[in-house]
């Protein structure tokens, strides 16, 4: 399992929501464990990858959500959460810690715990510029015309026509 939940006795875990921490780069991990040593509630969802060195290539489990943790509660030792090293803050919305809904967290614990490929990726909004990464039209460039998970992307070309074809979010670069 490339995820690294804390599980506390069902008398603990209560109908408290779940809450993402933004950290520093590169230290979710060692929010997640210093947090889970306090008594935190916390999942920090990895994906494995590998990344090529001039020397080596090396095997990695790298967070789903860069500078993000998820934490189970616990608001009413805020204190306690925001002075851990590397956290920034709670992400928040009208300066109140924004509640993430138990079925979306338990939807991306699926996923991970599924061993399906899995892999971070950016956020695409409709109108960014894509390139194609796979396929019969890999490397050709298109305007993003998507939603979430089936998209259409529109391939134009210098000459100023367009081909709409059916692309998912993962076959497209920014």
């Amino acid at each position: 399992m490339l995820s690294e939940p804390m599980v506390m006795p069902d008398s603990y875990v209560s109908e408290s929501p779940w809450y993402a921490i933004y950290t520093r780069h590169q230290h979710e991990k060692m929010v997640a464990q210093i947090l889970t040593s306090k008594g935190f509630n916390t999942f920090l969802p990895l994906y494995a990858a590998s990344h090529n060195w001039k020397d080596r290539i090396k095997a990695l489990s790298l967070p789903l959500f860069p500078c993000y943790v998820f934490l189970k509660g616990g608001l009413e030792r805020r204190l306690q959460i925001i002075t851990t090293p590397g956290i920034y803050g709670l992400v928040s919305s009208a300066g109140q810690p924004a509640a993430i809904p138990d079925i979306e967290i338990e939807a991306i614990r699926r996923v991970v715990e599924s061993g399906a490929p899995i892999e971070t990726h950016p956020f695409l909004k409709c109108g960014d510029w894509v390139r194609i990464k796979c396929g019969p039209l890999q490397g050709s460039k298109g305007s993003w015309c998507g939603r979430e998970y089936l998209a259409t992307g529109a391939i134009c070309g210098d000459m100023g026509a367009a081909a709409a074809i059916e692309v998912t979010a993962f076959q497209v670069s920014p």
